[in-house]
């Protein structure tokens, strides 16, 4: 069964499967080559004033969180961000590519949560 992976972009082991940037910043030293992306979906990212509100600060995370879906809920790209994720999911594995460092407080970690909740 297919599922959606959270791969660090700057991990030398990368997983097969389709593979969708969710920053809405551009990973630095990154080259779109190495990237090798099947897409990238800034839009779907936080806002800016979202992401730099939040910093990475981790007692910030929950709160983070509930401002984040409100954005997603509120995103007209969101219906269709899933939907192309359920589509890429019927042939392999959807990677949602991050750059943070935190593995455990991102928004591709509430992100991914988001999207299997819907579908």
């Amino acid at each position: 069964m297919s599922e959606i992976k959270l791969v660090r972009i700057y991990d030398h082991e990368q997983p097969d499967g389709y593979r969708i940037l969710v920053d809405r910043m551009w990973p630095r030293g990154m080259s779109k080559i190495k990237a090798d992306l099947g897409e990238r979906d800034k839009q779907i990212g936080p806002t800016n004033e979202l992401r730099k509100w939040f910093n990475h600060e981790d007692e910030k995370f929950p709160e983070f969180k509930e401002k984040y879906i409100k954005e997603l809920n509120a995103n007209d790209f969101t219906p269709e961000f899933i939907k192309t994720v359920k589509e890429k999911l019927q042939t392999g594995d959807v990677l949602f590519l991050y750059g943070a460092k935190n593995r455990e407080h991102n928004q591709a970690v509430v992100l991914k949560q988001y999207v299997e909740s819907k579908l």
